[in-house]
């Protein structure tokens, strides 16, 4: 299928590509065009404000999580009803986990054959622009690397003579120069960039970078580009695309909220394809539906948002009840944190569940971040001895114990590679509660929805 695209990445972070990118999208929307998102890596907040801009849900896409076969797939599945389809790199564009397995944007770019547009930060600095232009174009060869965008330009003369420099001494073309801002229009905050959740009007933050790029960029050269591509082939048959047998009539809980909003689209589709009926609870003011089988906890801020957790005692008290009478709960980093005895954050103590015995506490400096890999050691409902959980973590907390011994609580898994909980342990088991400070994706593991449709279909039978 011949599918529009463009890909933008930068030589690091910080360098203005997610501005970029926001505006581009938000102008080709403008246009009457269907705008298809993808954020390369496991990130939740661009990928947000990505789906803000194209008033579609922005997919993730690493190469790290996933195999080539289910980045096709998912990026043909996501893209075919579209009529451009823009992916947002990470990180510096050749910067990858392992030199073995290239988890990089240049690597994600050549997968999906895909034109590559650079955002490049001219702080200071003139015709050496050229030189990191042509550093990249020879580093490597096979990267398609079609346009420039010039950011951070102080003054008309600066542009002029950058754009000189790089057309002239590689022949790639600047596609746009953006004039250093004076304000930032994305406050930053712990783990990043402020999220749509507590950002008061999201779609107006999008209409001022549309309003500030307009007059910025060859919109109509960089839509050329797009659509100057190949055809791409994928198999969607591969993973979550396939037919499955599914369980019917089951009620899984999604808590979804300023807390809580962490999500890949994925996992929720998966979980519908899966059979399940998805119910989504606001964990600061509601109380707990009935008819629910299971729980999904994902990550989040619920430290920003403790007080209004601790104080929803209603939502605590039957989520403890139902979890002591088996109700199966899938917790990831923030949710694991909610399920602890406190939250500790500026000093202050809040409540949670108790239903692990520790506390979390928020540190000034990340705690675990990057990939992680988990050996599954024990069964459980959600996994098998001997499964290997490949995902992310990226938490400012760490847990404090709580008393003497884990009671009851143990851990499943072991850390092949990431902090995990303690001492490279996670997959925290109570009863039918796994948490774990690993996010996973199910494209890289379809098994856990089935799993975890056929848990809540267990519980619904002996409730």
């Amino acid at each position: 299928m011949l599918i529009p695209r463009l890909f933008f990445g930068a030589i690091r972070g910080g360098s203005g590509k997610t501005l970029i990118t926001l505006g581009i999208t938000a102008l080709l929307s403008e246009k009457g065009l269907r705008v298809a998102t993808f954020k390369k890596g496991p990130d939740y907040i661009d990928a947000g404000w990505l789906s803000v801009a194209s008033k579609q849900e922005c997919h993730n896409l690493d190469p790290y999580l996933m195999d080539r076969e289910n980045i096709l797939a998912s990026f043909y599945e996501n893209s075919k009803k579209r009529d451009i389809s823009i992916i947002e790199g990470n990180r510096g564009l050749f910067d990858s986990s392992h030199d073995i397995n290239d988890s990089s944007s240049a690597n994600l770019a050549k997968m999906l054959s895909c034109p590559f547009i650079l955002a490049l930060d001219c702080t200071k600095m003139t015709k050496t622009a050229a030189a990191i232009v042509l550093g990249v174009l020879n580093f490597d060869r096979d990267l398609i690397l079609s346009g420039v965008i010039l950011n951070n330009i102080g003054s008309h003369r600066q542009e002029i003579t950058v754009r000189n420099a790089i057309e002239y001494h590689t022949g790639i073309k600047v596609m746009g120069a953006v004039p250093r801002l004076k304000f930032d229009p994305f406050p930053m905050r712990h783990l990043g960039v402020q999220p749509i959740y507590e950002t008061i009007n999201p779609p107006e933050t999008i209409n001022r970078i549309s309003f500030l790029l307009r007059d910025c960029l060859d919109l109509e050269g960089l839509l050329q580009i797009a659509r100057d591509v190949n055809d791409i082939e994928a198999n969607i048959n591969s993973g979550n695309f396939k037919d499955k047998d599914t369980v019917k009539d089951v009620n899984i809980g999604v808590l979804m909220d300023e807390a809580f909003q962490f999500y890949y689209p994925e996992n929720l589709k998966s979980l519908n394809k899966a059979g399940a009926n998805l119910i989504f609870i606001n964990a600061l003011k509601d109380n707990l539906p009935k008819d629910i089988h299971a729980l999904y906890i994902g990550g989040g801020f619920p430290e920003t948002n403790a007080p209004f957790l601790a104080s929803n005692i209603s939502l605590k008290n039957a989520l403890k009840n139902s979890i002591e009478n088996g109700l199966p709960v899938y917790a990831e980093c923030g949710g694991l944190m909610y399920l602890g005895k406190f939250i500790e954050y500026q000093g202050q103590k809040y409540e949670m569940l108790g239903i692990i015995p520790y506390n979390f506490r928020l540190e000034e400096k990340p705690v675990g971040h990057g990939y992680s890999e988990m050996l599954i050691e024990t069964d459980n409902i959600f996994y098998n001895a001997g499964d290997r959980l490949k995902g992310h973590e990226f938490h400012y907390s760490r847990p404090v114990a709580e008393g003497s011994g884990m009671g009851q609580t143990t851990f499943s898994g072991k850390m092949i590679r990431g902090k995990g909980f303690h001492d490279k342990r996670d997959g925290v088991i109570y009863k039918n509660v796994f948490g774990s400070y690993t996010h996973i994706h199910s494209l890289t593991h379809p098994e856990w929805a089935d799993k975890m449709a056929r848990a809540a279909k267990s519980f619904k039978m002996v409730k």
